[in-house]
């Protein structure tokens, strides 16, 4: 038996409760990471694009957030391919980096998410009707969800944290999204502009209690 293929216990990493192997289902699952991360670049690029558009167009505070926000999680998606790339996939020192440069991007995420939703409710953005920006947030809906549960399964599996953080991240866009499009449709609906702000400051919350459990090492089972 090689070196790589032998069971290997991350000692900086407590994500895993038996050591983990390093065999070729090990490989498989890192190359998965590897592609889920670069398939969620593209998406948060899309995202982010067209979140930015819809912004300006409705005049939308809370949709210029969401667009911003998405280059904070497209860089968790470039820690976890740099993680996964050429040496770095057998590299202990590279997760354990890995998993706090993406428990950071959750400290970026949190202040600029609850900046966000203070201006707004302190400016009282009365955003205009965005059909774009509920399609978009439905979309997103559907597929970070998806994304955010597959990686937090390879995450347990590869015992690392840097893959189920950017899960984690993941799951939070969604659950960003969830308050945008609750806010649009709010807005439109009842008049209820603050909706989404209010909301916005209890996923910030949840981002810096999901920083601390990925700088920890805590969140990948």
């Amino acid at each position: 038996m090689s070196t790589a293929d032998q069971p290997v216990q991350d000692q900086v990493d407590c994500c895993a409760a038996a050591p983990v192997r390093r065999d070729e289902n090990w490989r498989r699952d890192a190359r998965q990471a590897r592609l889920l991360s670069w398939l969620s670049l593209a998406y948060m690029a899309a995202e982010g694009t067209v979140a930015i558009v819809a912004a300006v167009l409705a005049g939308s505070v809370a949709l210029l957030g969401f667009g911003l926000d998405s280059a904070i999680e497209g860089l968790a998606s470039m820690i976890v391919v740099w993680r996964f790339t050429g040496a770095r996939t057998l590299s202990e020192t590279a997760e354990a980096r890995a998993r706090k440069a993406v428990a950071v991007t959750f400290f970026l995420l949190a202040p600029y998410i609850a900046y966000d939703a203070v201006t707004t409710l302190v400016a009282g953005d009365h955003a205009g009707i965005s059909w774009l920006g509920i399609g978009l947030s439905i979309a997103s809906l559907i597929v970070m969800p998806l994304l955010g549960v597959a990686k937090k399964r390879l995450g347990g599996r590869l015992g690392s944290g840097a893959t189920s953080g950017e899960g984690a991240q993941n799951l939070l866009c969604a659950y960003l999204a969830a308050a945008v499009l609750v806010g649009l449709l709010a807005n439109v609906a009842f008049g209820w502009w603050w909706l989404d702000p209010v909301v916005g400051l209890g996923i910030a919350g949840l981002a810096v209690w999901e920083g601390v459990e990925s700088w920890r090492g805590d969140g990948c089972c």
